[in-house]
């Protein structure tokens, strides 16, 4: 079963350097499928990973982030202990401590654009198909290949696609 946040949910998390859950709020715990935070504080971010996303786009998110830049992507997530499935839009950003060196992620998530998600349906499953028969590499120049012939950078890629459906959002 797929489950659409509303206008006005907004999932926020915090993670460590190496992705371990240090604090996810109300919606965090209701979407993922937690009673509360103890299911799920230290364990790794990707719990809730569904399986229809492609190694690569975590990849280019990590890549991204721990050269100190933003990220945002449009990502289908599952509650923890069930199969459903659900899509958001995702801002991910470096946290620093006081010598400015980074020591964790901030992630917000809020309801996905249709265009977003119809969009990155098919570039996900075009990669995943490619890292099955040639890796992530190949799925990387892919994605690479895809934006230079849009002319776009990935982070100008998402915020159009979440500014296409910005009224009613994903449904």
């Amino acid at each position: 079963m797929e489950l659409f946040l509303q206008d006005d949910t907004l999932i926020t998390s915090k993670t460590d350097t190496s992705g371990r859950l240090l604090y996810g709020n109300e919606d965090f715990c209701h979407f993922g499928g937690f009673k509360d935070e103890k299911e799920f504080i230290n364990k790794p971010h990707n719990i809730i990973r569904h399986p229809s996303m492609p190694e690569v786009a975590f990849k280019l998110l990590w890549d991204t982030v721990k050269s100190g830049e933003e990220f945002f992507a449009f990502v289908c997530n599952r509650p923890v202990k069930t199969n459903d499935l659900y899509w958001v839009f995702a801002n991910i950003t470096p946290s620093y401590d006081t010598n400015g060196k980074i020591c964790g992620y901030y992630s917000v998530r809020r309801q996905a654009s249709k265009a977003g998600v119809e969009t990155l349906s098919m570039i996900y499953k075009k990669c995943l198909d490619i890292e099955t028969t040639s890796g992530m590499q190949a799925a990387q120049d892919y994605i690479i290949g895809f934006l230079k012939e849009r002319k776009q950078t990935w982070n100008e890629l998402m915020v159009s696609l979440q500014e296409q459906g910005k009224v009613g959002g994903y449904r």
